[in-house]
């Protein structure tokens, strides 16, 4: 155990080595908290003094969240002259730890990408706040705290190259990682160009680049064939002669030509929405000119406007895929229609949306923040009111390594080594299309409940149409007694009744070949989607792929602790080999499960998507005809009405007008009484005419009536942690 007159530790709870120092897990000793011990080793001494003071010095000036804190600086009992300093200890390692962990070797989820990016542009913005460049940023210099509530905090660390530097100052001193190096500080230090070039805060900013591709794929962004370390030239001149616009650049052969790369890639975890936002940063601070790199201020500005908006998560029904619309929270939904239209190409006017299985009205002059909170798991269905071209979930297998057919500790474990990770992968795509199918299943269910209300309205409105038309037909036969004299009078008249029958037969056939089809339609897309819905529920080729994981690392594992005692015994290399086979059926067995069920049941899914798509796309605009059309109807009959009422009004005057004969007694009687029923008659029809105006009403507005959610005001909710 080695102590200082408040802390202790052991050489063995080392938790990181560098170039000057090794960095420990040690206690205080009355309170037994944990900390992390900086013991600096000889080479740090023969570096100059005010070097040696430096990081004592900038740690002393800095106090963030988002930094590592200094708590002490203490000198070694055994050894007074060599001090330590005393830090804040993060359990959860380094963001490079994390990255090195199989399930991210293709980048982090987008959550925890967007913690990242917050902690370490806000502990930048503080380190230019009091003119720190750090000069080794780097996914090992950045670690990981875990708060109490499991979300991470993530601060920079490591501030031994750290120095003050002004904005518009240089240095010439050569520090950092050479993967992470700026292109200027690489041909110096790396292929030791004898040229002496100073170097501003910028070179963070290309660290920082560098470091956020990192994270978002899992991979560096400059890649010459044979890696980094073993084609520096080649790694130069991709980092010197990137095009304008580009973020990565990958050379696949020897000596091949280098691809350029001006998007982030389909294997990443984070959204098209956020991709969108991401991809200008980089390509602005991954320049290796000076002149034309972004600026700190610059840097800021956008990873705030990136991380101050809110994102509203949408499942495109039709077209089977999502989609993260990173938005201002001040901004209204008319915009966010627009933003929609951008990612999906659906314009404004075909864009309807539910939200947890109900319509949800959006006004366009609404503000965002007041739209209903949506997660990736519970996101907005969003349905066209056009057809569609089906998307669906867009991915690209990984690609496996061949497994090596000789006996070979050290080439077996890099094979498991990477096809943990490339079967991490293939199970994160699985719960993507299971997920899809959920949302797919969940959202078209919605959808034909949706139809089907409106199926019913539309009956509804025919019911009332017909009723009109019988009332209207009957009132006719009672005004045909009394204008057979003078019908020719009135040729509008005759021909407006003329209109009948065919009415009739056009309600007819609405009911008839419309409304019936329709409801046996929605009724055999319910059967279809519950059985695809029993399929899911009863699935379980999730379950068995994680089995298949599991024994996969176990093997992983084993084969470690081979490659750690190199030369096997006779047994041992036996079971070596056996878990070789083992592994083999594993692999097998695996992406059958990925490619004959888990993917199979989703292109099923898609197919009915396909059918339910067409059909409900048909069926509405059927509805929006027999809207049409009974609208149409309304009018005729109310026209109609205008002209019975004309012809009412006409028998009223020629039977109140006729000359009474005195001896016809019994014939005036019947008159007056004629006279008295006529005018009834003439009450009834204005009472008929008044309904049909109101129903007309009813039917012009052609609202349907279903049930909305409630929009509640709330308050605006960004990506920052």
């Amino acid at each position: 155990m080695t102590s200082t007159a408040n802390y202790l530790w052991s050489q063995e709870d080392i938790l990181g080595q560098g170039a000057t120092a090794n960095v420990y897990k040690a206690r205080n000793k009355k309170t037994g908290e944990l900390v992390a011990v900086k013991v600096f080793n000889l080479v740090s001494y023969n570096r100059p003094y005010e070097v040696q003071m430096r990081e004592f010095e900038v740690l002393q000036l800095l106090n963030h969240v988002n930094i590592v804190k200094l708590f002490a600086v203490e000198e070694i009992i055994s050894n007074p002259k060599q001090k330590i300093l005393v830090m804040e200890y993060c359990s959860g390692g380094s963001l490079l730890n994390m990255l090195e962990q199989p399930e991210h070797a293709f980048g982090l989820p987008e959550s925890e990408f967007l913690i990242v990016l917050h902690c370490v542009a806000h502990g930048m913005n503080h380190l230019r706040e009091n003119s720190v460049v750090h000069r080794d940023i780097k996914p090992g210099n950045i670690m990981r705290q875990v708060g109490e509530d499991g979300r991470s905090v993530y601060k920079l660390a490591d501030f031994g190259a750290a120095r003050e530097l002004e904005d518009d100052e240089k240095f010439v001193s050569i520090y950092g990682t050479e993967e992470y190096l700026h292109p200027d500080m690489y041909e110096r230090a790396v292929l030791r160009s004898p040229q002496q070039k100073a170097y501003g805060v910028s070179v963070d900013l290309w660290s920082i680049g560098v470091t956020i591709y990192h994270m978002a794929t899992g991979s560096l962004p400059f890649r010459p064939f044979g890696g980094p370390r073993k084609n520096k030239q080649m790694m130069h001149k991709i980092t010197t002669e990137k095009p304008a616009g580009t973020i990565a650049g990958v050379q696949k052969e020897e000596d091949g030509p280098i691809e350029w790369r001006d998007k982030l890639p389909l294997s990443c975890q984070l959204s098209e929405g956020l991709k969108t936002q991401l991809v200008p940063v980089l390509a602005n601070i991954l320049l290796a000119d000076d002149e034309k790199c972004w600026k700190f201020p610059q840097f800021f500005s956008a990873t705030n406007d990136i991380l101050n908006r809110i994102t509203i998560y949408i499942f495109s029904l039709q077209q089977a895929t999502t989609y993260s619309i990173y938005i201002q929270f001040h901004n209204t939904v008319s915009i966010f229609f627009e933003d929609v239209q951008a990612q999906t190409g659906i314009e404004p006017a075909a864009q309807q949306y539910l939200f947890q299985g109900h319509p949800l009205i959006l006004d366009p002059s609404m503000k965002v923040v007041n739209i209903p909170h949506t997660s990736s798991d519970k996101p907005m269905i969003l349905i066209s009111r056009r057809l569609e071209r089906i998307i669906g979930y867009p991915f690209e297998e990984p690609e496996s390594p061949p497994m090596p057919g000789k006996f070979d500790v050290v080439a077996d474990f890099v094979f498991t080594k990477t096809i943990v990770k490339v079967i991490h992968q293939y199970l994160r795509i699985a719960y993507s299309l299971q997920e899809y199918r959920q949302f797919i299943l969940q959202g078209f269910n919605s959808y034909i409940e949706q139809t089907s209300s409106e199926v019913i309205d539309v009956a509804h409105r025919i019911s009332k149409v017909k009723m009109k038309l019988h009332s209207s037909i009957s009132t006719e036969k009672t005004l045909h007694v009394f204008t057979q004299t003078f019908a020719h009078e009135f040729p509008d008249f005759i021909d407006s009744k003329k209109k009948f029958p065919l009415i009739e037969a056009e309600l007819q056939h609405m009911c008839g070949r419309g409304i019936r089809e329709f409801q046996n339609i929605l009724q055999y897309l319910r059967v279809t989607l519950s059985k695809h819905s029993e399929t899911l529920a009863n699935d379980k080729s999730i379950q068995k792929m994680e089995v298949l994981l599991s024994q996969i690392v176990d093997v992983h594992f084993q084969y470690f602790r081979d490659r750690q005692t190199r030369k096997l015994g006779y047994n041992d290399e036996q079971i070596h080999k056996f878990e070789k086979l083992n592994l083999s059926s594993y692999l097998k067995k695996f992406k059958s499960l990925f490619k004959d069920d888990c993917f199979q049941k989703y292109l099923d899914v898609l197919n009915t998507t396909d059918r339910c798509s067409r059909a409900l796309y048909d069926m509405q605009t059927h509805l929006d005809k027999f809207r049409d059309t009974l609208l149409q109807r309304i009018q005729d009959l109310k026209a109609h009405e205008i002209l019975q009422n004309k012809v009412l009004e006409r028998v009223v005057h020629r039977a109140v007008q006729q000359p009474v004969k005195a001896e016809v007694v019994d014939g005036k009687k019947k008159e007056e009484h004629m006279i008295l029923k006529m005018t009834r008659l003439k009450s009834e029809m204005e009472a008929v005419a008044w309904e049909l105006q109101k129903n007309n009403n009813m039917i012009e507005s052609l609202s349907v009536v279903t049930p909305t959610m409630p929009v509640e005001k709330k308050n605006p909710q960004t990506n920052r942690p």
